[in-house]
């Protein structure tokens, strides 16, 4: 960090001789921990902060079925022409977070049920879980059917 010079003492009484400068071979370190100690605080206290996108609780590779609650599960469904459904309704997408956070004020839970067709582009369904989000629905379930394709390579039987 810091290299500085040394005056090397002269060595005896010899007239006036000027000391030579030598380079200082010492490091100081407390500079160099001080700012890394002080760049640990900050990442500490802002890496929490950097989660940014959608809560989506995601079932395990083998799940079995969720369990059954009081009220009947909200569903919303993206066609695969792209447009939306609340259980059997159609909805525009302009009044899907109005709708949804009428529903919200009405249930106790906050979660909700997301059928997405296959052919759906993958930000048509980031958009809707957005919406549902900023609905007051951050419990989110993605829909799946059995049957598909395993990690391993093998085909899984979905009779």
């Amino acid at each position: 960090m810091a290299a500085g010079a040394i005056k090397k003492k002269s060595g005896g009484g010899r007239g006036r001789r000027r000391g030579r400068s030598q380079p200082m071979a010492e490091i100081n370190v407390t500079p160099f921990v001080d700012v890394m100690l002080v760049l640990l605080i900050i990442f500490m206290v802002a890496a929490p902060l950097l989660t940014v996108g959608v809560p989506v609780e995601l079932p395990k590779s083998a799940a079995g079925a969720l369990p059954t609650e009081t009220e009947e599960p909200l569903t919303v469904t993206i066609t695969g022409d792209g447009s939306v459904q609340i259980q059997t309704t159609a909805v525009e997408r302009e009044q899907l977070v109005t709708r949804l956070r009428g529903i919200a004020a009405e249930r106790a839970s906050d979660r909700v049920f997301l059928r997405a067709d296959g052919a759906v582009p993958y930000a048509a369904v980031m958009e809707v879980m957005g919406a549902l989000n900023a609905g007051g629905f951050s419990n989110i379930g993605l829909v799946t059917d059995i049957g598909g394709p395993a990690l391993d390579g093998s085909a899984t039987s979905g009779n």
